[in-house]
C-alpha cells in the first residue's frame, strides 16, 4: 500500500523559521548564525536546519523495533565481561513486547546465531538462550555484524526501527578488520534502513573502527570503561530505540544564485553545484538532530536582503504512517553597523557551530598524538580550550564552557600510560557531539 504524503509548504521568508504543524509532527527549525551581515563584503555564514521529534503519547503508540544484539564472545570477554553483557541483554529484552522482533548473534573466531529473529513472545525462552553464551576464541567482528544484519533483514520494514547493537572488547582479527572495511559495511546497511550502534568495552577495542561503523550507518556509539557500565548503556540505547518517531529523514538545501555551499559540519552529505543533500536515518522523541551548512555569501549594500536557500525536509512519520514534508526559504539582511551585526547573531546556532569546529580541532590534536608528538598535541588541545572559552562568553553558552574544561583535562592525559583510555573517551565525545547523540 502506498504511504500517504502530507505536504506542509511554508513560504515564510526570514533569518529564522520554526514550524510544528501539530503534536504528531516533527518540529522544523531553520536559522542563520548571522542573520544580519556586514554590507559590501563577501563573508561566511552558517545555516542550521534542526528537527525535533514530537512526544510519543504512550507506550502503545511507539513504533515496533527489529533489533539484533551482536555480542563478542571471544576469549578476552571471559569472566565478568561476558556475564555483565548477558545481564544487560536480558534486562533490555524485558522492555520489549510481542510486536517487537529480537535476535541474538554471538561471535568469536566463528559466528553463531544464538536466537534467530523472532517475535518477543517467549521471554523466558529468549533469556535461557542468552544465558548459555560462553566466551572463547578470536574476534570475527565483521562477520558477526554481517550475520546480525541478515537476521534484521528477515523482518525488515519501514514501519519498524531496524537496528543492530554491537558489543566488542577487542580488535577485529578474523576477516575484514580495518575501519574502512567496517565503514563500508555501515554504508551498505544504512542503504537498507539498518543502523548499527557500537559499544566498545575496556581498553583493547579499536575506537576508530567502532565509530566509523556507527557513523556510516547513522547509529550511536558508547565507550564502556568497565563491564559494570553495560547495563546503563544498554538501558539508554534501548530506550532510544523505543522512542524513534521518524525515519528516513531527507534534507535538501538548494542555495540561491550567488550563494556558495562550502561544507557540512559534523555530518556527511553530498554537495553538487548549489544543491546539498543530507540523510538522517532516525529521530527520537523530544530530541533534536541538526545539519549545519557553511555558506559563502556575496557582498550586498546596507539595507538590502539576500535570499540564501530553499529548504525541503521529508520523513517517514512512525505515528501517522505518512510521509511528511516541510518546505521553506531563508534569507539574510545587510548593515553597515558591526555592533548591530554582532548583537543580532543567533547565539544558539553559533554555539552549535563553535562546538563542531572544536570537534574538528580535537581531531588535529589526536593526529599529532598518534604520531608521538605530545607537545604539539597538547598545544592544539590548549588552544582549542581557549577557543571554546572565549566563544562561550561571546555566545553565552554554558555547554561551550563545559566542553572547554573537558578539553583542558584531556590535554593532561597524553602520556603513554593514559593515552589509550583517554583517546577512547575523546572519540566518544567527538562522535556524540557531532551526531547530537547526547
Amino acid at each position: 500500500m502506498k504511504t500517504p504524503v502530507l505536504i506542509i509548504t511554508v513560504f515564510l521568508l526570514g533569518s529564522a523559521l520554526s514550524v510544528s504543524a501539530n503534536p504528531n509532527q516533527v518540529q522544523f527549525d531553520a536559522a542563520m548564525g548571522h542573520p544580519l551581515l556586514l554590507a559590501d563584503k563577501t563573508q561566511t555564514d552558517y545555516l542550521k536546519v534542526g528537527l525535533t521529534g514530537f512526544e510519543m503519547p504512550s507506550e502503545k503508540d511507539r513504533a515496533p523495533v527489529n533489533i539484533s544484539i551482536v555480542i563478542d564472545k571471544s576469549g578476552s570477554m571471559s569472566g565478568e565481561k561476558i556475564e555483565k553483557a548477558k545481564e544487560a541483554a536480558i534486562m533490555v529484552i524485558r522492555y520489549l513486547n510481542p510486536r517487537d522482533i529480537i535476535s541474538v548473534t554471538a561471535y568469536d573466531s566463528t559466528v553463531k546465531v544464538i536466537l534467530p529473529a523472532t517475535e518477543v513472545s517467549d521471554i523466558g525462552g529468549i533469556i535461557r538462550k542468552i544465558r548459555h553464551i560462553e566466551a572463547g576464541g578470536s574476534t570475527a567482528l565483521y562477520e558477526g555484524v554481517r550475520q546480525g544484519a541478515e537476521e534484521v533483514k528477515k523482518y525488515l520494514s519501514e514501519n519498524r526501527v531496524n537496528r543492530i547493537v554491537l558489543l566488542s572488547d577487542g580488535l577485529a582479527n578474523v576477516g575484514p578488520d580495518s575501519p574502512d572495511d567496517l565503514g563500508a559495511l555501515g554504508r551498505k546497511l544504512i542503504k537498507k534502513g539498518i543502523s548499527v550502534t557500537t559499544i566498545g568495552l575496556g581498553e583493547n577495542f579499536n575506537e576508530d573502527l567502532m565509530t566509523k561503523l556507527a557513523f556510516n550507518s547513522d547509529g550511536n556509539h558508547y565507550f564502556a570503561e568497565n563491564p559494570r557500565d553495560l547495563e546503563k548503556i544498554f538501558d539508554k540505547e534501548f530506550r532510544r530505540a523505543l522512542s524513534v518517531v521518524a525515519q528516513e529523514i531527507q534534507i535538501e538545501i538548494r542555495c540561491r544564485d550567488g550563494i556558495r555551499p562550502v561544507r557540512l559540519l559534523g555530518r556527511e552529505g553530498t554537495i553538487k553545484d548549489r544543491n546539498v543533500s543530507v540523510f538522517i536515518n532516525q529521530l527520537y522523541s523530544k530530541a533534536e538532530k541538526f545539519v549545519i551548512l557553511e555558506v559563502e555569501i556575496p557582498p550586498k549594500p546596507a539595507g538590502t536582503t539576500q535570499k540564501v536557500a530553499e529548504i525541503e525536509v521529508s520523513y517517514s512519520n512512525l505515528k501517522t504512517h505518512t510521509t511528511d514534508r516541510f518546505k521553506s526559504e531563508i534569507e539574510v539582511n545587510f548593515s553597515d553597523s558591526k555592533a548591530l551585526v554582532e548583537e543580532r547573531a543567533n547565539n544558539q546556532v553559533m554555539a552549535d557551530v563553535i562546538e563542531l569546529l572544536a570537534v574538528e580541532r580535537n581531531e588535529i590534536a589526536i593526529q599529532f598524538r598518534d604520531k608521538g608528538d605530545i607537545d604539539k598535541a597538547r598545544k592544539v588541545f590548549l588552544d582549542n580550550s581557549s577557543f571554546l572559552k572565549s566563544n562561550a562568553s561571546r555566545y553565552n553558552s554554558q555547554r561551550l564552557s563545559e566542553y572547554s574544561d573537558q578539553i583542558l583535562k584531556e590535554s593532561e592525559k597524553l602520556e603513554a600510560d593514559q593515552w589509550n583510555m583517554s583517546r577512547k573517551q575523546i572519540r566518544q565525545s567527538q562522535y556524540q557531539r557531532s551526531t547530537q547523540q547526547e
